[in-house]
């Protein structure tokens, strides 16, 4: 059995998550399904390479509630970790001293934990003790558990572990219930999980009997894998757009017209932007274009990213380039942003001007519903102006 100290150069890193990062505590859901995901396409990558010759099985991520026990697991069977890994990936946080630490991210706590890998500690923001248990791809590999109670000391040695991959097991503390909701997660997964590339299972798929909902025995898996954005818009009908807008806006009417963005140089870019029926009380929210990272839910703030007059716009813009801890004055002052909203101008506008050529009549038949945001464009953005 290894003990030792996590090598932090202070004693209240835990405080620090705890505090700052507390009032979006909520993201812990995030990091680790996206680090149990990372871990799955690893060993896809690895299989694909011939580096990892055996089985790959089910690639799937199971995040399970257990109110009992109170705990909430997240399991996947990707490359797993050795005890070497664990000691350097999980007890070797490079900290330069936590006051200097604290002043120069008080303002912008969620842009921590990207920033400094802390991505597996935000699962200390929820729980008052964390397990890893797992057993690394590596022929031979011994299966190891590693625990810790939110304080400095953690504690490593063999475990009882037969399947390869990892599972984090949160037991979640009493300020922190609400997370052994099977509906909480069940919320959370919507939101930052629902287009992640593997397949995310959690509870089971439901059906209606004597007068309530009970569960079945099948799993439910709680993502699309494939969302519309990834595809080729060759392989896309008007119909599969009309699908997706709906999948995302389910009460609305159906959008005027489109823009499949897919760009590769200088920066990665997906997405697909509607343009909604605007009514005449004109609605201007800033959560109407939803921002991901490699497929994960990032935010829906996304002044700066797109210029303003886009903010009528409605849709997906899909880019790794785009800093996944995501601040806004953060964000404000990355070079890749700015060129990033730069392109999205200019495709918006040469779309609006193929559709002008394209089909004019159908064009002056939407011209009432679009000429408030060009005109809004024109007033707002000078790149805009010249083009329209």
């Amino acid at each position: 059995m290894q003990k030792g100290q996590i090598g932090v150069t202070t004693e209240n890193i835990f405080p620090v998550i705890k505090k700052f990062l507390y009032s979006d505590h909520e993201i812990f859901l995030r990091e680790l399904v996206s680090n149990a995901i990372d871990a799955t396409q690893k060993l896809k990558t690895l299989a694909s390479f011939g580096e990892f010759k055996g089985e790959l099985g089910e690639m799937d991520v199971r995040v399970k509630v257990d109110k009992e026990a109170g705990t909430l697991t997240v399991s996947d069977r990707g490359i797993g970790m050795t005890a070497e890994d664990i000691d350097k990936y999980i007890n070797q946080i490079a900290f330069s001293g936590a006051e200097e630490f604290v002043n120069k991210y008080k303002d912008t706590a969620n842009a921590i934990i990207g920033h400094f890998g802390l991505g597996f500690y935000s699962a200390f923001m929820v729980a008052k003790k964390v397990e890893i248990r797992s057993l690394s791809y590596k022929e031979d590999a011994e299966a190891v558990c590693w625990e810790c109670d939110g304080s400095p000391e953690y504690s490593m040695g063999p475990a009882d572990k037969a399947e390869r991959g990892t599972d984090i097991v949160l037991y979640i503390d009493d300020d922190n219930k609400e997370f052994l909701e099977q509906a909480r997660i069940d919320t959370l997964l919507k939101k930052y999980c629902r287009f992640l590339p593997v397949p995310v299972i959690s509870g089971k798929v439901q059906e209606w009997k004597d007068g309530k909902y009970v569960d079945t025995d099948k799993d439910k898996v709680v993502n699309d894998t494939e969302p519309t954005w990834t595809k080729k818009p060759s392989e896309l009908t008007d119909e599969d757009y009309r699908k997706f807008y709906r999948e995302l806006y389910p009460s609305q009417e159906d959008p005027l017209f489109w823009i499949h963005l897919n760009v590769d140089y200088p920066f990665t870019l997906t997405g697909i932007l509607f343009f909604p029926k605007i009514k005449s009380n004109l609605d201007i929210r800033k959560d109407r274009i939803q921002l991901y990272c490699n497929q994960v839910f990032v935010t829906d703030s996304v002044e700066g990213v797109v210029p303003e007059f886009m903010t009528l716009l409605q849709g997906v813009i899909d880019s790794p380039d785009i800093p996944l801890n995501v601040s806004r004055s953060y964000l404000q002052s990355d070079t890749a942003v700015k060129k990033i909203s730069g392109y999205i101008t200019k495709k918006v506008a040469s779309r609006l001007e193929e559709l002008f050529k394209e089909n004019r009549a159908d064009f002056e038949s939407k011209w009432d519903d679009i000429k408030i945001f060009i005109e809004y464009g024109m007033l707002t953005d000078e790149k805009f102006c010249d083009a329209a």
